[in-house]
């Protein structure tokens, strides 16, 4: 199984903008009144964020979000749907109501002309029982070891992770995390990102020491070379970084400029050991819908359709 691919779903959004639903349990959300013409910029940083990389042979499969309803974090899929390699896929229960709309069986649709789906498997049955776990924002998965690392959050529930965990067979490796002001952080993607040879992770959000050995022993353990951020630079989303690869095979590490320039000569040079950093312009997608690059990126590990 590898942990990469160079297939990716971005969904273009219709109706960007602030979710209040989301903002109670998400710290990285700001209503910024100052950004005039929310929904033009952030549709200016997708279609950049898309070509850049496109220029970088990465495969983008980018569709549309509907207009209505609206949808205001429709452009990150990848808390609703994640896409795997023995064909399934799978769907997700999500915390905000108005985020469930996102959830879109049309799109599973127009990926089958391209990939194979054998399976859709959907976890969405635990909203009833006011359980979420959303996608690969609550999980970060280390394909390759069948690891699935999740701070556990209003948003991240370790019922649904384990019957995640039973239909795919990952082991679960779960902690607590919080930020400076110790609100839980609401999605491990946000601290954390797993790659091929590397793991970039806030460690001082860990307060408990026992948890925290338990991720770092499991990261070695896997043969990651762990890059330690602060707290400091995950606020910039330096933990929201995703690994992927150019059509020929290149790795390639996304990240927003923001996350870019917040990290040390150090750490660029450790990551360039092992990737190229692409970073791109997202300020006003952070800033207003609180989630950065990875977000913004549904892997599609499908095998092609014959």
């Amino acid at each position: 199984m590898s942990q990469t691919t160079s297939k990716i779903l971005m969904i273009r959004p219709a109706n960007f903008g602030f979710n209040e639903q989301t903002a109670e349990s998400n710290a990285f959300q700001q209503n910024n009144r100052e950004l005039q013409q929310v929904a033009e910029k952030a549709l200016e940083e997708f279609d950049a964020f898309v070509n850049l990389l496109v220029s970088k042979g990465v495969n983008i499969t980018v569709l549309k979000d509907t207009t209505e309803p609206q949808k205001p974090d429709a452009v990150f899929p990848n808390n609703w749907v994640s896409f795997h390699d023995n064909g399934d896929v799978l769907l997700y229960p999500m915390h905000a109501e108005n985020r469930r709309l996102e959830r879109r069986e049309d799109v599973i649709r127009k990926l089958e002309d391209k990939f194979k789906v054998n399976h859709i498997i959907d976890l969405s049955r635990f909203e009833l029982e006011n359980k979420f776990l959303e996608g690969t924002g609550s999980i970060v998965l280390d394909r390759e070891n069948k690891v699935a690392y999740a701070c556990l959050s209003p948003r991240t529930d370790a019922d649904v992770l384990e019957t995640f965990c039973k239909h795919l067979g990952f082991t679960a490796v779960t902690f607590n995390a919080v930020d400076g002001k110790q609100q839980a952080i609401y999605h491990t993607n946000v601290m954390m990102c797993v790659g091929n040879n590397f793991a970039v992770i806030c460690l001082d959000s860990l307060a408990n020491d026992n948890e925290k050995q338990v991720v770092v022993d499991s990261l070695k353990n896997t043969h990651k070379e762990i890059i330690a951020i602060t707290l400091e630079q995950m606020n910039s989303f330096a933990g929201n970084m995703l690994e992927v690869q150019s059509k020929d095979g290149k790795s390639l590490l996304v990240m927003s400029k923001s996350a870019h320039h917040s990290l040390t000569d150090d750490q660029v040079k450790t990551l360039e050991k092992y990737t190229e950093i692409v970073s791109a312009n997202l300020t006003t997608i952070e800033t207003i819908g609180g989630g950065s690059a990875r977000c913004m990126l549904a892997e599609i590990h499908l095998p092609e359709a014959e």
